[in-house]
C-alpha cells in the first residue's frame, strides 16, 4: 500500500506538494482518476481520487475520511537527550514512530555531547516512518532546549512523569509504576546519564525515578524500550 501525507486539506479537497507530489507523479506515475490514500498527521485517514497531477502539485478529491485512525486514548511523550552520533537519534525517531509516540522533546543535559540538531531533516524521518508503519499521527518534534529551560517551561498537568536513570537508589520498573490509560511523560538521559542535580530538579516537577531493566542501555535503546513498554501496557 502506498500511503501519502499532507497537512493541506480543505473541505473535500487535499493538495500534495513538494516531495509528495513529485513521488506521486514521477516515481509512481499516478494519473488523474487514480485512487489514493493519505493521512493528515493529526490522526485522520483519507481515501480519494486524483483530480489533477504534476510534479509540483497534486489535487485530490476526498471520497472517505476515517477520523482518529488507530488513535490511543492516552498521550505518550518522551524527552530524550540527542546522541553524539546523530544516526542513533534518527534510528530512535524512526522506530519510536513505528511503535507509537505522540511527542518528542530533545533536551540538552549537563553531560550531553550533542548540542545541535536539525529538526527539518528529523521531521522528514518522522513522516517517512509514519507512512511506512501505516499510522495517521505524526509525532510532534519539539525544538532542542537545555534541561533547565525545558523543565522550567513544563506546564502543570495530570500526566504521569518518570525519569529513567542509572544512579544507585531505590527504583521500581516503569511497567510497575505506570498506570495504563493515562497520559505519560518519560525522560531519557544522555550517554553519561543525568546528574544528581538534574534528577533532583526533575523530582521537584513530579518525575518519579524508574528502571527499564537490569541491563545498562544506550540512550536510543532506552528510548525504544520505554516507548515499547508504554505502548504494550496500553494495548
Amino acid at each position: 500500500m502506498q500511503l501519502f501525507y499532507t497537512p493541506h486539506i480543505s473541505g473535500k479537497q487535499a493538495i500534495f506538494q513538494g516531495e509528495e507530489a513529485r513521488h506521486c507523479a514521477q516515481v509512481l506515475r499516478k494519473q488523474a482518476g487514480d485512487p489514493i490514500q493519505f493521512v493528515d498527521g493529526k490522526g485522520n485517514w483519507y481515501e480519494g481520487i486524483i483530480e489533477s497531477i504534476s510534479k509540483k502539485e497534486c489535487y485530490i478529491s476526498i471520497q472517505k475520511e476515517i477520523e482518529s485512525y488507530t488513535k490511543r486514548a492516552c498521550h505518550i511523550h518522551l524527552a530524550i537527550a540527542p546522541t553524539k552520533n546523530i544516526a542513533r537519534l534518527e534510528w530512535f525517531l524512526e522506530k519510536a514512530t513505528e511503535i507509537g509516540i505522540d511527542q518528542i522533546s530533545p533536551i540538552k543535559c549537563a553531560r550531553s555531547e550533542r548540542k545541535v540538531i536539525k529538526n527539518e531533516r528529523l521531521n522528514k524521518i518522522l513522516i517517512s516512518a509514519m507512512k511506512q508503519s501505516l499510522k495517521a499521527t505524526l509525532p510532534q518534534l519539539e525544538e532542542l532546549k537545555t534541561f533547565k529551560q525545558w523543565l522550567s517551561e513544563l506546564p502543570d498537568t495530570d500526566e504521569q512523569r518518570f525519569i529513567a536513570h542509572c544512579i544507585e537508589e531505590e527504583k521500581e520498573h516503569l511497567k510497575e509504576k505506570y498506570k495504563p490509560g493515562q497520559n505519560v511523560l518519560l525522560m531519557i538521559g544522555p550517554e553519561g546519564d543525568f546528574t544528581k542535580e538534574e534528577v533532583t530538579m526533575a523530582a521537584k516537577k513530579g518525575f518519579l525515578p524508574v528502571t527499564l531493566g537490569e541491563s545498562r542501555l544506550r540512550t536510543e535503546t532506552a528510548g525504544i524500550v520505554g516507548t515499547h513498554i508504554l505502548n504494550l501496557l496500553n494495548s
